[in-house]
This record gives structure tokens, C-alpha cells and sequence, in this order.
């Protein structure tokens, strides 16, 4: 664990270094493919820093937030796209928007910032999936596969929500909600578009989708290029996470992850081409049905592309062994500090 620590300084000091030079370069060279040739060498570090840690939890988060967010949040930024346009006002503000999945809140409610009762009842049901982990040989492969989709949900919940109050602190501005309760979610649009990890469709629709949207547009009518940039998004989306897989398991990519999001992309086309139909504004389905079925092929299709690379590799135990550890070094730390 203090090994660990030590890169984690090491990774963030050089990915702040990194992030500087980005902002500085944008006062002296103006938006285009130059801008975008002198940040290449920042991505491509980027692209690698993840490697540096032997941790599972470091490695995902340092991927997710590094090879993904703040790359392609750096190059949307060398064109005056994406989030990091028009350009915050100081440096730090850069480097938090830049590393971070969050942005700034457009109408502030402040009693909304940070639900405490609900992540309460995260953290209890958290506990409780920690300790079930101690009698998983004992359960059916369908049982396992609720527990793990609980576990990277719930993890994935408490990063987000620390980086939230760090900035928070740090910032003192009011920033927009990262995830909005997708087990919630009525379709898979309503899942991918407007509850599952707000920041991530907040970015690929300007990267991906919307340019080739726009390509499409000219050899193809309006539903065929939106049904395209839809699926090309996906697919980008797809190759991200192959790459995070890889930094996570150090194993070279199956693919398995990729056809997960090609399959959920070429489903969520299907479901606005029949939402677009004139009968189904007669026929409305029970939003407690489109939500079990919503969550249901999710969860099934999970199982079935998603989650078989974690499982081989064992990422899942290291994640409830490194969050065993974690809280033991805390416990440590606590009362030799007492």
C-alpha cells in the first residue's frame, strides 16, 4: 500500500506538470492541428501512466480518468471543444476539469450537492456485499453476477462522489451531478444518454457522434447518420474500454467488451426507431416494466461480454481483497496515529 501511495504522487505530479503545459500552450498557440501536435506527447503519457501501478483500483481510476477523460477532453480542447471551452479561468480549475469527470453546475442547488442519506445507504450495502463475498461459494453463477454488477456500480459511486467533494472543497463551485440513479433508468437510452456516468456521453457526443453525424449527413438522410454517429460512439466507447480492461488485468483485449457496446448500440437504435413509430405513443409500457427490463438486459448482457474478462483474470477478488486491505491500513493508521 505505501508503495503504492509513492507512485500515486509520482503519477499525479506528473500529470499535473502535464496539464500545465496544456493550459500555458493555449495563450500561445491558437486552436488547430498545431495546438493538437504539441499535446499528442501529453496524451500518449497518458496513455501509459496507468501501467505504474500494480493496484487494480489504481490502475482503473488513473485509466478512466487519465487515458480517457482527460485525453479526450485535451483533444476536443486543442479545437475550442468539449468542456475544457471556453477555457477556466486559473490553472487549477484546468487541471480538476481536465482530470476529473465533473463540470460546472449552470443553475446551482446547493441542497443537492451531496445526498448524504443515499450515499449512507451505499456505504451500508456496501459492507454488506463485502462480507457476502465470504460465502460466494455458496451461491449460483446468477446471484454472483448481481453481486459483482453491485460492486463495480458502488465503486465506481464512491470515486466519483470523493472527487466531488475534493473539488468541491478546492473549487467552491457548485458541479453537475456525475451519474443520476441509472437503476432508474426506463430504456437504454435513458441509461446511456441520461443516468450512467453523465461526463463520459457529455464528451463522446462532441468527439464521436456529432462529427460523424455530420460526414454521414452528406451521403445518407438524417436517421441513417444519426443511427450511425449513435453506433460509432458506441464502438469508440467500446475500444476505451478494452484498453482500460488491459491496464486493469495486464492482458492483451478479447473483444468481448467491445461487442458489449456494439450490441447495446445497435439496441438502443433499434429502441428510438421503434419509439418513433406512430403506435407506440398508444401502447405505453408500465414504467416499473420498462424499468426491470432495462435493468435486467444490462445486468444479463454484463454477464455474458462484459464481465467473463474480469472474472478470468480475477480482477473482482482483487477488488474486494484491495478494499479489505484499504480499510485494514485505515484501521492501522488510525489507532498507531491515536
Amino acid at each position: 500500500m505505501e508503495e503504492e501511495l509513492k507512485n500515486f504522487i509520482k503519477v499525479w505530479i506528473s500529470a499535473i506538470i502535464s496539464i500545465s503545459y496544456c493550459y500555458y500552450i493555449s495563450t500561445r498557440i491558437k486552436a488547430g492541428v498545431f495546438r493538437l501536435l504539441s499535446v499528442l506527447p501529453v496524451c500518449a503519457l497518458f496513455l501509459v501512466l496507468p501501467l505504474f501501478f500494480s493496484s487494480a483500483h489504481f490502475s482503473e481510476a488513473a485509466s478512466f480518468f487519465f487515458t480517457w477523460l482527460a485525453n479526450f477532453k485535451l483533444i476536443l480542447f486543442c479545437f475550442d471543444q468539449g468542456p475544457l471551452f471556453p477555457l477556466p479561468k486559473n490553472l487549477s480549475r484546468f487541471i480538476c476539469f481536465t482530470c476529473f469527470p465533473i463540470k460546472p453546475q449552470q443553475n446551482p442547488n446547493p441542497q443537492n450537492q451531496f445526498p448524504k442519506w443515499g450515499f449512507a445507504i451505499k456505504v451500508a450495502v456496501f459492507g454488506m456485499l463485502l462480507h457476502m463475498y465470504e460465502y460466494k461459494q455458496y451461491m449460483s453463477p446468477t446471484v454472483l453476477l448481481v453481486l459483482y454488477s453491485l460492486h463495480i456500480y458502488l465503486e465506481l459511486e464512491f470515486v466519483l462522489m470523493l472527487v466531488k467533494v475534493l473539488v468541491f472543497i478546492t473549487l467552491g463551485c457548485d458541479l453537475e451531478p456525475q451519474s443520476n440513479e441509472p437503476y432508474l433508468a426506463t430504456s437504454l437510452q435513458d441509461f446511456w444518454g441520461h443516468r450512467w456516468n453523465l461526463m463520459v456521453p457529455a464528451i463522446l457526443r462532441p468527439a464521436v457522434y456529432t462529427p460523424v453525424r455530420r460526414l454521414a449527413e452528406r451521403k445518407m438522410n438524417s436517421n441513417q447518420a444519426m443511427f450511425l454517429g449513435g453506433f460509432a460512439t458506441f464502438l469508440v466507447s467500446g475500444a476505451v474500454h478494452e484498453l482500460i480492461f488491459f491496464h486493469i488485468t495486464r492482458e492483451m483485449p478479447t473483444g468481448e467488451v467491445t461487442w458489449f457496446f456494439v450490441l447495446h448500440g445497435v439496441c438502443t437504435a433499434a429502441e428510438v426507431a421503434v419509439k418513433k413509430r406512430t403506435f407506440v405513443g398508444r401502447w405505453r409500457v408500465s414504467p416499473i416494466v420498462s424499468r426491470l427490463l432495462t435493468v435486467g438486459f444490462v445486468v444479463v448482457t454484463s454477464g455474458w461480454l462484459f464481465f467473463p474478462p474480469l472474472i478470468r483474470s480475477g480482477i473482482i477478488e482483487r477488488l474486494a481483497n484491495e478494499a479489505f486491505l484499504f480499510i485494514d491500513f485505515v484501521k492501522h493508521k488510525f489507532f498507531t496515529f491515536r
